[in-house]
């Protein structure tokens, strides 16, 4: 779909028009038809008045309705690629249910409260079914983000922790892959007879898209499997991506070859991959087989969350979406990416993330002290970490960009990551060159591509 008008591409519950009065110097007035637009900021809001003629809105409408739990049952009931759910596993057995922790939204409180009940249905004892958060290095799920992802119910009744990528203990080697990367995995996925994974699908910016085998791994990997399968993201003698790396691109991707063939070894019985909608509910959703049910929700996604734009602009103001998108400045990136995607080489990009948890991990913010990406690249050469990657990516564009921020993050940290903090919205609209310009409400949600791809 081609960028369009505000009025067109997004809902009228997003956009609004409005009159705003303008003093000019001598003591008049003068009106002004302008539009605003409410950018998601955490779990809030800013307003901003902008004028159509100077931007457009980059955001695709969508009349996806909420799935009921009646059609989220009859998905279940005609699995791609599999059997039916209740003829795969017998009763008495002990299930796992894989699900994402707070950076993620996937229905899994909804999808997990009708599974559970069907798994008591055929013969499956509560005590015997277990949760995991699919952590991959992030921090473990406080006891309110476990309520909040599965609701009090079920948070209540069923035991639900988070994965340790660092816990020896609780990891089992089962091989390697072809090119050598151990296969190090959470010993609870051979453990229980049968394993369920839940998760949503989204453009990935080096794995492709998000969901399927990424609730294995990186979700449920150890942190050297882990970071060795990320490194392949990285072209090191070229310090820059590694062919094939790129958002919504499967084929030929080496990264998202490895997490096929690590989660592979400790595949799954039963897969359920969400869509989730602007409200954060199941608007699609595809199960069954592991790896079938994913590639469908992967072409359902790119079909429905690509925008193609004739030209890139000079200017361009990014929401990541609000929360989780902009839980960290390691999730916010990802919309910072598709922002640069947006914008003129040497433009000016504006990012809205209030960034709660900071920069995202103890070590993150430590990389910026190599300078700039040239200096980060060599030291991921040396001693790769999965988030010295990110903070590669983050100060290539910065480097590329006038790149200024509207968060909570310490104004110490955004300088080392070569943006300029900003009070609010307004004032660092007003430091924006004229120029024409783009609004991505949800830059952490669509992928953007030139008309020509």
């Amino acid at each position: 779909m081609y960028a369009k008008p505000v009025s067109a591409a997004l809902s009228r519950k997003a956009v609004r028009r409005q009159t705003v009065t303008r003093t000019k110097s001598t003591g008049g007035t003068i009106d002004s038809s302008m539009q605003s637009i409410d950018l998601a900021y955490g779990r809030t809001t800013i307003p901003f008045d902008f004028d159509p003629e100077r931007f457009d809105v980059l955001c695709l409408e969508s009349n996806a309705k909420p799935l009921s739990d009646a059609e989220i049952g009859n998905l279940i009931d005609a699995p791609i690629g599999s059997p039916p759910l209740e003829d795969l596993m017998r009763s008495g057995e002990r299930v796992l249910i894989a699900v994402p922790d707070a950076t993620r939204r996937a229905g899994a409180g909804q999808c997990c409260n009708l599974l559970i009940r069907r798994l008591i249905a055929a013969g499956i004892n509560p005590a015997d079914i277990r949760i995991i958060f699919a952590t991959g290095i992030h921090r473990p799920v406080t006891e309110s983000e476990k309520n909040a992802i599965l609701g009090d119910f079920i948070a209540r009744r069923i035991v639900a922790e988070s994965h340790d990528s660092r816990n020896i203990a609780n990891l089992i080697r089962l091989g390697t892959t072809s090119n050598g990367i151990p296969i190090e995995l959470n010993r609870a996925l051979v453990d229980y007879a049968f394993v369920i994974t839940i998760s949503s699908v989204g453009f990935h910016y080096f794995a492709g898209f998000t969901g399927g085998r990424k609730i294995i791994c990186p979700g449920l990997a150890s942190t050297r499997t882990i970071t060795q399968t990320h490194r392949l993201a990285f072209d090191f003698r070229r310090k820059r991506r590694a062919d094939g790396v790129a958002p919504g691109r499967l084929e030929g991707n080496p990264v998202h070859e490895a997490f096929v063939e690590v989660a592979s070894a400790a595949a799954p019985h039963f897969s359920i991959n969400t869509i989730i909608g602007r409200n954060d509910e199941i608007t699609e959703m595809f199960c069954g087989d592991w790896m079938q049910s994913h590639r469908a929700a992967c072409e359902s996604f790119r079909l429905s969350h690509t925008i193609h734009i004739k030209e890139k602009r000079k200017n361009v103001v990014v929401s990541c979406g609000g929360f989780p998108y902009d839980i960290n400045m390691i999730q916010a990136h990802k919309a910072l990416q598709n922002a640069a995607l947006a914008c003129e080489p040497g433009g000016n990009i504006i990012l809205i993330a209030e960034c709660p948890d900071g920069a995202g991990h103890t070590d993150f913010a430590g990389w910026f002290s190599a300078g700039d990406s040239d200096g980060i690249a060599g030291l991921l050469e040396e001693k790769y970490q999965v988030n010295g990657q990110t903070a590669w990516s983050i100060r290539k564009i910065a480097e590329q960009f006038n790149v200024r921020i509207v968060s909570s993050l310490p104004a110490g940290l955004t300088e080392k990551m070569g943006f300029a903090a900003m009070q609010s919205l307004s004032r660092a609209v007003s430091k924006l060159p004229q120029g024409k310009g783009y609004i991505l409400p949800l830059g952490a949600r669509f992928a953007i591509e030139m008309e020509n791809n």
